[in-house]
């Protein structure tokens, strides 16, 4: 009987429960695809507005509505399936935002080694010379001399 109890409560719990299903990655014509449906059903929304069917302006905002929220599903599957290309990390640093100009003077805390790019050919910035290193400040990337900490070049909202 204790067997057949545990067989029964086992099986019970072993029943096959239904699973969201995995999002899909979304590539980057099916996007494209979706976008341009929106615009298309914007487009027809226009139309109806010039002929005033309000009945048909109904549908066609319902129509708008729904093609913008797939066209911001697809979004966000291709972001979340491409993280690398759209991460921002965090860069949070442990002082406030300062927007530095050319010929600015920068303490050693805003370009230390962590916040160095080492990468520069990955973000397609020219290779720092002798004495100078890019460095990530908030969004912006700045090319300092790190002998005296002059901003040498600054590229504003790099990272969007």
């Amino acid at each position: 009987m204790r067997k057949i109890l545990i067989m029964a409560l086992l099986a019970a719990t072993a029943a096959p429960i239904a699973l969201p299903a995995a999002a899909s990655a979304q590539s980057r014509g099916e996007v494209r695809d979706s976008y341009r449906d929106l615009q298309e059903e914007r487009r027809d929304l226009r139309d109806a507005h010039r002929e005033g069917d309000r009945r048909e302006i109904r549908e066609e905002r319902r129509d708008v509505a729904e093609a913008r929220r797939e066209y911001r599903g697809d979004w966000r599957d291709y972001r979340n399936a491409h993280r690398n290309e759209f991460s921002r990390g965090r860069w949070n640093a442990p002082f406030h935002y300062n927007r530095f100009e050319r010929g600015s003077r920068v303490r050693p805390g805003y370009y230390s080694q962590r916040y160095y790019i080492n990468d520069y050919g990955r973000y397609r910035l020219p290779p720092p010379a002798y004495g100078q290193r890019w460095v990530r400040h908030y969004d912006d990337v700045l090319l300092i001399n790190i002998r005296n900490g002059r901003v040498l070049d600054v590229y504003y909202r790099f990272f969007w």
